[in-house]
């Protein structure tokens, strides 16, 4: 009785967190529309987290993705060739790297690179009273710590995703190119994946890359705001806040999959 008790103490925990991060979700989309919510200390912060997270990593980002195009494209485009497939190219190299790969590694990357930083952080404001100071002065914490966060996490996943999908593609044309292992028609490969690329791709790519960032961002600013009066407790926020970010990016994508393809 008492596993069952704690199953259920478990599942209730989970259930009242993934509420609470909708709840963050559906009111920062509701309040990002109102103009009067973009002060200047607002954008300046959702400046400082599209950089942080869109633009700092960009280089190891496009190493991964180098290796990702070489391991993956070549190896797509020299098998469809010599199974004498080579139609199959481009919905092979959209489904694969554009469609799977790149949304999910893209999030994990940003999900271990900064969403520790923001839970950490958010933690360490909330510990040193820097939230109750912006009451006083009249500003509201959820606009200026909380919105331009999750936003910011959105926008820089998305984009460096599209990024990251361009990076490999590239790559991989080039890599097989220069080993002779595929076409060195440039134009003709670009057709070849501009051909695959269907509508529901790009709903799936967008969604794929936009709904875990918006995930992941709620839970960490949850993680980081949820924590009491000790510094001990920032680690283990941090560590449940991964988590369940990194829980949510797979149920989501498998979801998103799911409810387009089937």
């Amino acid at each position: 009785m008492r596993m069952i008790g704690r199953l259920g103490e478990t599942v209730w925990g989970q259930w009242d967190e993934l509420r609470h991060a909708a709840a963050v979700i559906g009111t920062v989309l509701c309040v990002c529309v109102r103009p009067g919510c973009w002060v200047r200390t607002v954008e300046k912060a959702f400046a400082r987290q599209v950089l942080a997270i869109g633009v700092e990593p960009l280089w190891f980002v496009g190493a991964v993705a180098v290796f990702v195009g070489i391991s993956v494209v070549v190896q797509l485009t020299f098998w469809t060739g010599e199974a004498g497939q080579s139609q199959l190219l481009g919905p092979l190299l959209v489904a694969v790297v554009a469609r799977e790969l790149g949304p999910v590694l893209i999030n994990l990357v940003v999900i271990v690179r900064s969403g520790s930083a923001m839970t950490t952080e958010l933690g360490v404001l909330k510990i040193n009273g820097d939230v109750r100071a912006l009451e006083a002065r009249g500003c509201d914490p959820f606009s200026h710590l909380v919105m331009p966060r999750v936003l910011g996490m959105t926008v820089a996943t998305f984009c460096l995703t599209i990024v990251f999908v361009l990076v490999a593609f590239a790559s991989g044309f080039l890599f097989a190119a220069w080993t002779g292992k595929g076409s060195r028609d440039l134009l003709l490969f670009a057709d070849t994946v501009s051909r695959a690329v269907q509508p529901i791709d790009v709903f799936n790519i967008l969604a794929k890359s936009t709904l875990p960032a918006l995930f992941a961002s709620a839970s960490c600013c949850l993680g980081g705001l949820g924590v009491g009066g000790s510094v001990a407790e920032i680690p283990q926020a941090t560590q449940q806040a991964l988590t369940r970010s990194v829980a949510g990016l797979f149920v989501i994508s498998a979801a998103v999959s799911l409810l387009t393809y089937l």
